[in-house]
């Protein structure tokens, strides 16, 4: 009689709610995202494609610049259209326009990763800065973001890289300089909001400095919006990295660079729609799986946010 009193109490205790956290939330809202998902497998699959350029290169027996003006071009001097040696047809060079397409998805995505790296960092630290020191501080980088902003970016960089000369090193350099502005103002508006919150007065009465506060309490709690801007951002800096090749001033020839490849096909669009077509496609995919990709983390840290 005694145990079964015990189980019974046993079975009319609530359960106890077991807490989560809010980046264990965000994922797990995440996952069930169908369009979220199905951009991260294409966007997976474009990184695979990418580390794999090499096998790419072995299985066809074509390096990414090798001319094949024999075989490549027809009697008239013209790309040759897709067939069973070159899968996805030649560029007017002769080349292989499959393997050069796996090879720049290296260049754009080592540039959309870096000069991202770049950005976010850059406008995270003077953002915060900003927002928690105050005062005159706050006055000067606030100035300086909107200068920044104010200027026209494409322009700028254009000059620089015309001034430089065109490298992959410069490339980063100058799309990750000059994109931090919009990354610091989300930064700051988020710090205003929290640095009188009572976890950093608690901080400050226990004595603790404000690089600390800055870093280890007020930095969680704007690493949410950083994230999902950081996702948004990469499709942007890939664009604006191929539009510069297409200008003639991203990476020198003969790199394989998906921008300078469309630059190339100006000319064959008429004879030779592969040449334009592939290139483009690949561009064109990859952009919008990042920016499904990062409306879905978007959605997944403000769930009430609707989906446009």
């Amino acid at each position: 009689m005694t145990a079964a009193i015990e189980m019974v109490d046993v079975l009319d205790e609530p359960k106890a709610i077991e807490g989560r956290r809010p980046f264990s939330l965000a994922v797990r809202r995440l996952r069930k995202d169908k369009v979220a998902m199905v951009s991260l497998v294409v966007i997976v699959l474009i990184v695979l494609m990418a580390v794999l350029a090499p096998v790419f290169a072995a299985v066809t027996g074509h390096p990414p610049n090798e001319q094949y003006r024999d075989i490549g071009l027809t009697p008239d001097g013209l790309p040759r259209g897709p067939n069973g040696t070159f899968w996805l047809g030649t560029d007017d060079l002769g080349r292989d326009i499959l393997v050069r397409i796996a090879y720049g998805a290296r260049i754009s995505l080592l540039v959309g990763v870096l000069a991202t790296a770049i950005t976010v960092v850059i406008g995270v630290v003077l953002g915060l800065a900003a927002g928690f020191l105050g005062g005159i501080t706050d006055t000067v980088l606030a100035r300086l973001i909107d200068v920044v902003l104010s200027v026209p970016f494409l322009l700028v960089a254009i000059a620089l890289v015309s001034v430089t000369g065109p490298s992959l090193t410069v490339t980063v350099l100058v799309i990750g300089c000059f994109s931090w502005a919009s990354v610091a103002r989300i930064v700051r508006g988020q710090v205003l909001s929290l640095r009188e919150r009572e976890f950093v007065e608690a901080a400050r009465s226990l004595g603790a400095g404000d690089r600390r506060i800055m870093f280890v309490d007020v930095l969680p709690n704007v690493i949410a919006p950083v994230i999902v801007y950081t996702t948004l951002l990469i499709p942007v800096v890939i664009v604006t990295q191929a539009t510069l090749s297409f200008l003639g001033l991203g990476l020198p020839p003969p790199t394989p660079d998906w921008g300078g490849m469309i630059s190339e096909s100006q000319n064959y669009y008429t004879t030779a729609w592969w040449f334009i077509l592939f290139p483009g496609l690949a561009l064109l995919v990859t952009t919008l799986a990042f920016n499904l990709f990062g409306d879905g983390v978007r959605d997944a840290f403000d769930p009430r946010a609707d989906r446009t």
